[in-house]
């Protein structure tokens, strides 16, 4: 199995086991890092609407907790197209860079893929911050 198709499909299986009782909108994701190890994340709801967790924020926990610290592809599993967020395409710059790929798959096939620049243009990253903003 390649890199890719794995990546496929810890997106899918993951999106099994979210927690989503409330919108019924289950989401899967899965991190690719520099190492080429996988990382995966499922969205989890709350009652309280905004407390809930996007899956690409869980895959992204999941991939610093393992000890990676860059993304080289990521994948967002749903029903149908599924893109990250505005704040996860924040998370991803911040492990990115404009060439990573975003790929949207569904339980069957690959249905799109984004460079993270064409998903968040003109980005604002760790790179856009001089040492002496950065400390020590």
């Amino acid at each position: 199995m390649s890199d890719l198709e794995a990546l496929f499909s810890a997106a899918r299986s993951v999106r099994r086991q979210a927690y989503a009782p409330y919108s019924h909108f289950s989401v899967g994701a899965a991190v690719l890092d520099e190492n080429a190890r996988l990382h995966s994340g499922c969205n989890v709801e709350n009652a309280a609407y905004p407390v809930g967790t996007c899956a690409e924020a869980g895959a992204i926990a999941a991939m610093i907790a393992g000890g990676g610290r860059h993304i080289r592809a990521l994948a967002v599993a749903g029903d149908s197209l599924v893109t990250p967020c505005g704040a996860c395409r924040q998370r991803i710059r911040e492990f990115g860079d404009a060439t990573t790929l975003v790929y949207g798959v569904d339980d069957r096939t690959h249905l799109k893929t984004f460079t993270l620049d064409e998903l968040l243009p003109d980005s604002f990253g760790p790179d856009n911050l001089t040492r002496e903003h950065r400390g020590p």
